[in-house]
């Protein structure tokens, strides 16, 4: 699979002071490394961080999804942050605020009203099924909830999102917590999908494959997947879709 090394503005050999009296953002010095989507606007950066946490990057855009757990050093900074929903493996105020800077930030309701007040001017709201951007990437929030009934204590509808973000002519759907919903099957030309599959939480190897085989997405990524098979699931996947395993959890996390 391709793998690209994004320098912003290629400055990475130059010293702070240079790229500072330059006006330059401090990740002109900092490198996003990960496979690559080619777009009709550009290529897209994939980069796992851990866990429920990954960045994209698109041009100038350094977006960042569900930064809670992970150490950020050495990566480029925010230009978004993207919260699916207010759980602690998924959203950390204190996390926020020691890496938010002047990024826009789009939530669901839920995480908008735990956002420290200092960065409540940069907060966006999205509703199940709202459509907006953000870094002037389009954005469509998809309903993620449980649909199991003893598992729909965890993830109950109406609370959290998945997102699809728009890169030029390629969907990227970050599913967030949720089992194979009516809304996540009938989701069209994704390109990637990135799907939990943990229980009691999200969903089984069979449900997301099953979810896969539903709605097609060209690449799937397994995430939040702390326990679960992830061979079994690209087995059950076949042929439907190319299933990339990243490396979720370094050091055994």
């Amino acid at each position: 699979m391709p793998t690209r090394r994004i320098v912003a503005g290629g400055l990475a050999a130059l010293p702070a002071a240079t790229w500072l009296a330059a006006g330059l953002p401090a990740f002109a010095q900092s490198v996003l490394e990960g496979d690559t989507v080619p777009t009709t606007a550009g290529d897209v950066t994939i980069h796992p961080v851990g866990h429920a946490t990954l960045i994209l990057g698109f041009g100038d855009s350094v977006i960042y999804v569900d930064p809670a757990e992970s150490d950020f050093a050495g990566l480029p900074a925010a230009t978004a942050i993207l919260f699916t929903h207010a759980h602690g493996d998924h959203f950390n105020a204190g996390r926020l605020a020691g890496i938010a800077g002047a990024a826009p930030i789009l939530a669901t309701e839920e995480v908008a009203g735990m956002i420290p007040a200092d960065l409540a001017g940069q907060v966006s709201v999205l509703r199940n099924g709202e459509s907006g951007e953000i870094d002037g990437i389009p954005v469509e929030a998809v309903a993620a909830y449980n649909t199991t009934p003893e598992r729909q204590q965890y993830h109950p509808q109406g609370v959290g999102n998945g997102y699809v973000l728009s890169f030029g002519d390629t969907r990227i759907y970050v599913a967030g917590d949720t089992e194979d919903t009516p809304e996540m099957r009938a989701l069209t030309d994704i390109a990637v999908a990135f799907l939990p599959m943990n229980l009691p939480y999200t969903m089984t190897e069979e449900q997301a494959a099953d979810a896969v085989a539903a709605f097609r997405p060209a690449i799937v990524y397994p995430y939040h997947f702390r326990g679960s098979d992830v061979d079994r699931f690209r087995e059950l996947v076949g042929d439907a879709a190319e299933v990339r395993l990243a490396d979720w959890y370094p050091a055994g996390g």
